[in-house]
């Protein structure tokens, strides 16, 4: 989003700023260096490394091929206004609802009116975002925008006032401003435990059922039926109502802090726009993953099982920001599964996000199956994979849903709706 259409005087009359320098952690760091400058000219947001960044004997170049180390501009490619993986530091949905409430005062309907512009929404956002990068006003001083102390009960409180629309008391907004960084467009925070740092995925005032405990169903079934790599999760309660923590893999506690780890989301290596991600595809993935990814032959037979597994739990909701790697500076490897969420359907038929075959995105393990041989796959080999997936999700249902305290009625709307629909096994 880059419009910057601006409703009532307390946003028609602050500045929009023109510039941010962004600071990177390098590989193994506990602290940022400055690595250049993120400038809008026109409708372009136009980056430069900093000398003394090019200089340094570790950078490492943003992400390749879009920035690469080298001096001058570096203009976005079209249809880009700016980098991917820039704009993969810049919060989504939920986090400009945060933004926004914070800096207008507006809330609701007046709220949704508003919509500022891209350097504000990095410049006033969290600093601990997803990723090894933040944005700063200066190139000089780091000052991190960290949180305040708050329980999950004050971290849920805030959350659902921002969602119903209600002032949020001081120090509470300073606590849920620290997790307006992060992506999605559900209600979050986040939170750290001694040596582990989570998201905390909070339910929201139009769920029609119990969401928070079909995601932690559909993360453990990935893990433990699947045998996928899946972010860990843990489901606690506060104020009574279930709050889902998921635990961060690009987080390292070291001796001497938190490293951080690089990534850019698969619309990043797309090289697409917001607005071009429906041409999003895992055939597009596959080849990206061949030519240069880390252990490319392990790798895609885990996206292929990724992609299955999607559609046998309904999982619609698997767009191009909803998969990303790792990058070390010269190469990616595809980071833990996470936001894996079945989605609401009104009928019996359902599309993936991402196309599955060259033209099909319909959500049957057929189309699947008949995409194996781009993920250098024998069709025997994926009709295993499909098998397994289904049986072990047959086999460790009720166990799973136990771990979740998921009621009968929950059980029965999820089953045979989302998880194992029976469309999927049409053809």
């Amino acid at each position: 989003m880059t419009s910057e259409r601006k409703t009532g005087d307390r946003q028609s009359s602050r500045a929009l700023p023109r510039e941010a320098y962004v600071w990177i952690w390098l590989p193994g760091s506990t602290e940022p260096v400055v690595a250049g400058r993120l400038a809008r000219d026109g409708d372009l947001h136009v980056f430069n490394y900093g000398r003394s960044y090019l200089e340094r004997p570790d950078a490492i170049p943003i992400y390749l091929p879009e920035l690469p180390l080298q001096r001058g501009a570096l203009v976005p490619q079209a249809p880009l206004d700016m980098s991917g993986a820039l704009r993969d530091g810049s919060p989504d949905a939920w986090g400009r609802r945060v933004i926004i409430n914070r800096l207008t005062g507006l809330k609701g309907v007046d709220a949704q009116a508003v919509e500022f512009d891209e350097l504000t929404y990095m410049l006033n956002s969290g600093s601990d975002r997803i990723g090894a990068l933040d944005f700063q006003a200066s190139p000089d001083r780091y000052e991190p925008r960290e949180a305040e102390n708050a329980t999950l009960e004050e971290l849920l409180e805030a959350a659902e006032r921002v969602d119903r629309g209600e002032p949020i008391p001081p120090a509470l907004d300073r606590a849920l401003f620290h997790g307006s960084s992060i992506g999605g467009a559900r209600p979050k925070a986040l939170i750290a435990n001694g040596n582990e740092k989570f998201i905390a995925k909070f339910s929201a005032t139009n769920d029609t059922y119990a969401i928070v405990k079909a995601e932690y169903v559909a993360m453990r079934l990935a893990d433990v039926a699947a045998g996928l790599n899946v972010a860990p999760v843990r489901l606690v309660k506060a104020n009574g109502k279930d709050v889902l923590l998921v635990k961060r893999f690009d987080r390292t506690r070291t001796d001497k802090g938190w490293a951080r780890r690089a990534m850019v989301s698969a619309l990043t290596m797309f090289g697409l726009s917001e607005m071009q991600a429906r041409y999003a595809s895992y055939r597009d993935l596959a080849e990206i993953i061949r030519a240069r990814f880390t252990e490319p032959k392990e790798t895609l037979r885990e996206l292929f099982g990724r992609m299955v597994f999607n559609v046998l739990s309904g999982n619609t909701d698997d767009h191009a920001r909803n998969h990303a790697a790792f990058w070390d500076g010269a190469s990616l490897s595809l980071t833990p599964a996470y936001d894996i969420c079945p989605q609401p359907r009104t009928g019996r038929e359902a599309n993936q996000a991402m196309l599955i075959g060259e033209d099909d995105r319909r959500s049957r393990l057929e189309t699947c199956r008949a995409a194996a041989s781009a993920f250098l796959l024998h069709d025997d080999d994926a009709r295993i994979i499909i098998g397994a997936q289904v049986d072990g999700i047959r086999a460790t249902w009720n166990e799973i849903c136990d771990e979740a305290e998921l009621s009968a009625v929950d059980r029965a709307f999820l089953w045979e709706r989302q998880f194992l629909n029976k469309y999927a096994f049409d053809g």
